[in-house]
Order: C-alpha cells, then sequence, then structure tokens
C-alpha cells in the first residue's frame, strides 16, 4: 500500500486511490521535512488534560500530561525504540495542525479524522497514565501544544524568537466507543 501511495499515478492507483488513502493516513503518511532546505527548527511539545467522572459520582479535572516529555523518557536509553514510540504522538499533532487553521477550525476533508486521531492517540496515553484514579471515566479532553524555536549555531546570523508559542485546543467531548478503544488498546498493549 505505501508502494501504491508514493508511486506516480498509474491506473491501480486511478481505480483503487481513495481505498489506498484510507489505509495510508493518517498513520503512514510520508513528509520531507528532514530534506526541506530549511528542516523543522522547532521542538513541540504536545500535553493533554481531562475532565474525569470518579467512581463516587464526582467530577475533577487532571492537571497537565506532557506527552512528548513521556515519550522522550519511554525512549531515551532504549536501543531499539519503536516507530510508533517516536512518532505516533507527533505525526498525529502535525495531522491535526495540518488540517486546521489557527483557529482551530478544519480546512478540507480530514480536519475530522485528524481530530479523531488525536483524541484517540491521547486517550491512549490517559489510560496509560490512569489519568483521574482507578475507575475514573475520561469525558473530555483538552490538549495544547509548547513550540519553542531551536536556536541557530553561533556562527549563524539568523535570528529567532525564544518565546514560546503555546496552542491550546477546544474542550472535545470523548464518545464511549473511543474509550472502550483506549482501554481494550492498552489492555492488549501489557
Amino acid at each position: 500500500m505505501v508502494f501504491l501511495h508514493v508511486a506516480p499515478s498509474n491506473t491501480v492507483t486511478k481505480q483503487h486511490g481513495k481505498a489506498i488513502d484510507e489505509w495510508i493516513y493518517p498513520e503512514f503518511e510520508q513528509n520531507w521535512k528532514l530534506f526541506a532546505p530549511n528542516p523543522l527548527q522547532q521542538n513541540i511539545d504536545v500535553q493533554v488534560r481531562a475532565r474525569v467522572r470518579t467512581t463516587d459520582g464526582g467530577a475533577t479535572e487532571t492537571g497537565w500530561y506532557d506527552l512528548s516529555a513521556l515519550d522522550g523518557a519511554a525512549i531515551d536509553g532504549n536501543p531499539l525504540p519503536s516507530h510508533t514510540q517516536q512518532n505516533e504522538l507527533r505525526r498525529a499533532w502535525d495531522f491535526y495542525v495540518g488540517t486546521h487553521d489557527n483557529d482551530n477550525r478544519p480546512v478540507g476533508l480530514r480536519g475530522g479524522l485528524s481530530e479523531d486521531y488525536l483524541r484517540r492517540v491521547v486517550l491512549l496515553r490517559l489510560e496509560r497514565e490512569g489519568a483521574g484514579d482507578r475507575g475514573a471515566v475520561v469525558e473530555r479532553v483538552q490538549v495544547r501544544s509548547r513550540t519553542t524555536n531551536v536556536r541557530p549555531p553561533e556562527w549563524s546570523d539568523e535570528q529567532v524568537s525564544d518565546k514560546p508559542v503555546v496552542r491550546e485546543l477546544p474542550w472535545w467531548p470523548v464518545p464511549e466507543e473511543d474509550l472502550t478503544d483506549a482501554r481494550t488498546t492498552e489492555a492488549s498493549a501489557r
């Protein structure tokens, strides 16, 4: 499928392009930022918090979970980290940003898909971290990013801002099927 996705247009891709795209996006999408004339020079930190219903029927809001830091810690010292450990969260965030304007409105047909994907990724992480204590149910999630420019080398004349830029998304309700999927996926990973 990846071969057909990156291959030049041909009879197969013309006839089955939609099915190929559905298989590729969002998990296996390709990009060329590493090879660009000016590669990505930012650190992007993705965080999430949740509103949860506790086992006693009360509601509480968690603090921010720094998912990027948790991913970094999981691969630090690991000689063979998985592709998922290294890229799942980053790709989900890139996918969301690429399909939404600065006011978090979808642009194009894949906006809803990117929201669903990002929400499911952060739900898996919240499940892994035990958000809201044992038995709590996540009802809503909010994602934010903190983007900081990487300073250019000393020999460069390039000037960049050292002030982080924060992008905070609205609270998203969590459908029951997403909670079930997160629990099932996390249980099978154990």
